[in-house]
């Protein structure tokens, strides 16, 4: 009896050691608590808007997880700032698996007013969407991201190593959306900033057919060729007129730019 008792908890200790959630691990030497980028947005040749992306200082614990917590904060400017466009998106960022636990969207437009939040459980693969009143609960798939972790993630990995033409990918969430965020790794460039120049790596985005942007590149990111891997300058071919953002300060960075 007693060797039927010692081999029953045996069996199920294995049991529950395989059916034990454990969070993936990313390796992140590209950005860190406290840094903050901020940038000019231009509509064709005029100035539109700005962005702030900035990670806070402090480590916020989200699910008895520690997280990075990030803002990027978006507004209109000079002629168009008559609109008052106003945007905030905020992500609580697992520090470990570089994995959204918490996200938050605010939308100020005019006399437009929205505001969501979203939180993410990754060990039952599901996304709680929270609006007014009102919850939503979605099935996702594995390692799913939002809109600014999957960003986070991206910078993350070594596109330097990749062969051209190579892609990754990645899922993400928002509001009732499940998309395939696809990457592809173009090249090697040189960028001119009011910094000087600087070596960075080509990126297109591939996008699915739709009504905003025109065919499948439209979307052409220039990242820092170094840890860093951050956007130092963006274009998007719209139908209308295309859309440009270029660096235009910084603040902490993780690693330093090697500006010439």
């Amino acid at each position: 009896m007693k060797k039927t008792f010692f081999l029953v908890l045996i069996l199920a200790g294995v049991f529950f050691s395989f059916n034990i959630f454990k969070m993936r691990e990313v390796k992140n030497d590209s950005f860190q608590a406290g840094e903050s980028y901020n940038y000019k947005v231009k509509y064709g040749i005029i100035p539109i808007g700005l962005a702030d992306v900035e990670v806070h200082q402090k480590i916020f614990e989200v699910a008895n997880r520690p997280c990075y917590r990030v803002n990027v904060f978006g507004r209109t400017s000079g002629i168009t700032d008559l609109f008052k466009v106003r945007n905030t998106y905020r992500s609580f960022i697992d520090t470990t698996a570089i994995l959204p636990l918490k996200f938050e969207y605010s939308a100020r437009e005019g006399n437009y007013k929205r505001d969501q939040a979203y939180v993410f459980d990754h060990e039952s693969n599901v996304v709680v969407k929270t609006e007014k009143d009102k919850k939503d609960t979605f099935k996702v798939p594995q390692y799913v991201q939002d809109m600014i972790s999957g960003y986070y993630y991206l910078r993350t990995i070594d596109f330097a190593k990749m062969q051209v033409g190579q892609t990754v990918s990645a899922p993400l969430f928002f509001d009732k959306q499940i998309y395939y965020m696809k990457v592809k790794y173009v090249g090697k460039d040189v960028v001119k900033t009011r910094f000087g120049k600087i070596k960075v790596i080509k990126l297109n985005p591939i996008l699915p057919d739709n009504e905003l942007f025109k065919g499948e590149d439209a979307i052409r990111i220039w990242v820092s060729d170094d840890k860093n891997r951050v956007p130092i300058r963006l274009e998007a071919d719209m139908y209308v007129a295309s859309v440009n953002m270029e660096i235009n300060g910084y603040s902490k960075v993780r690693n330093a730019f090697n500006w010439y």
